[in-house]
């Protein structure tokens, strides 16, 4: 099994969205990840939708003016895979951390893909109070995809190599992935810990939906870690800058 990591876009935005009370900004990659399966393709997170390519502001309303988004042809998350040699249309699995704007904008061009997503993140992305509440757009994610719902920790392909760890706290269903290669374990956390700092400080972002769940799935994640699993951070741009990218697996 082969994981590839790909950039489809960067943010810009204010450090206090990362790191609660720090000042400034900082510019964070947007990443997607492609496991190469003995069974199939699996996609985790899509990154940007490729109309934030041309007018961000139409796409993201209120969002464009906390983020700036640098994002080009080709770095959308089709071109990725078609320059890596994989057809979109036939990923397997599509799993989705969660349901924000860059981790389902890609979504629509992985048509045929079976959608795996928490249970309690799936409710809250189909509920008009929670959508208004967490900035969900249900164009990113209400596609029509096959969609299974999972409760927890599940295991994709039953033989231990692709587990979806539930984190929450970032958001109500937020999950993880973790992952068993043949050179040991990788946790791709997404936004369950945006940064090193985040998890080597218990350092919260200024908003969470639920900061007790998320200092749990912190606390989940360095246990991960301290038993051996490298640790992929969701947009530390610093760690970011030590992952290999596809063509090149991790």
């Amino acid at each position: 099994m082969k994981l590839y990591a790909m950039t489809c876009g960067w943010l810009t935005g204010p450090m206090n969205n990362f790191l609660a009370g720090v000042d400034g900004e900082i510019r964070v990659p947007v990443p997607s990840f492609l496991i190469d399966h003995p069974n199939g393709p699996v996609l985790f997170d899509t990154g940007l939708h490729p109309h934030l390519q041309t007018d961000p502001r139409a796409r993201l309303g209120v969002l464009a003016s906390i983020f700036g988004v640098e994002f080009q042809g080709g770095e959308e998350v089709s071109g990725r895979l078609q320059a890596i040699g994989v057809d979109p249309a036939r990923v397997r699995y599509l799993i989705n951390s969660h349901l924000h704007f860059d981790h389902t904008g890609g979504n629509a061009e992985i048509p045929n893909a079976r959608l795996v997503v928490q249970r309690r993140e799936w409710e809250a992305g189909n509920n008009d109070d929670q959508i208004r509440m967490q900035f969900y757009n249900p164009k990113d994610y209400q596609l029509g995809h096959d969609v299974l719902i999972v409760d927890g920790e599940h295991d994709l392909f039953g033989d231990g190599r692709v587990v979806c760890v539930p984190t929450y706290g970032h958001t109500p269903g937020h999950q993880s992935l973790r992952l068993r290669l043949d050179q040991g374990t990788v946790v791709l956390s997404a936004d369950a810990c945006y940064l090193r700092r985040t998890l080597e400080d218990m350092h919260l972002p200024a908003v969470v939906d639920d900061e007790d769940e998320m200092r749990r799935s912190l606390q989940r994640l360095r246990a991960l870690r301290d038993a051996g699993a490298r640790i992929v951070y969701g947009h530390d741009p610093e760690d970011w800058a030590t992952v290999p990218q596809a063509p090149m697996t991790v």
